[in-house]
């Protein structure tokens, strides 16, 4: 939940054209998520949203909440991985909505996030899906750079 007063906007990208693929740095790959990795990916979602902009319930409630919403695809939760373990997570709804973006602090400003909303993106497209949304704080400056570069658009 944002805090009190925080503004939250509402970005949309439309998928009418194609765009550029992902460029993943050399090290990391696209995974998906099992069961085995889970608290793995809870904790990162943790550690992003530790100085705010979101928040996560206890990893019992959040694991068994994503389980049973009927939202939730596991194929398009878009996990990036690098030698030492999970480093980014896009978690995605199946009407197009992007839950959380979040990358691992020792791993920002590397194109990770841009290259998981990339995909995320190409995924949606060739479902048919026309366009992409995602909420972000007005203060999470940063975050709403990457998204207008990325062609998204606030509504």
């Amino acid at each position: 939940m944002p805090a009190s007063g925080t503004e939250v906007f509402r970005m949309r990208k439309l998928l009418n054209n194609p765009f550029d693929p992902p460029s993943w740095p050399a090290d990391v790959y696209l995974t998906e998520l099992i069961p085995d990795i889970a608290r793995e990916v809870h904790d990162l979602l943790i550690l992003g949203y530790q100085n705010g902009g979101g928040s996560v319930a206890p990893f019992s409630n959040w694991w068994s909440d994503l389980l049973s919403d009927s939202e939730f695809d596991a194929s398009l939760c878009f996990l990036a991985r690098d030698k030492k373990g999970i480093v980014g997570v896009a978690l995605c709804w199946t009407s197009a909505f992007v839950k959380d973006l979040v990358v691992h602090p020792r791993r920002r400003n590397q194109g990770i996030g841009a290259s998981l909303l990339l995909h995320a993106y190409t995924v949606f497209y060739h479902r048919g899906t026309r366009t992409v949304d995602l909420k972000v704080e007005e203060a999470n400056t940063s975050a709403i750079r990457l998204y207008l570069k990325l062609g998204m658009q606030i509504i």
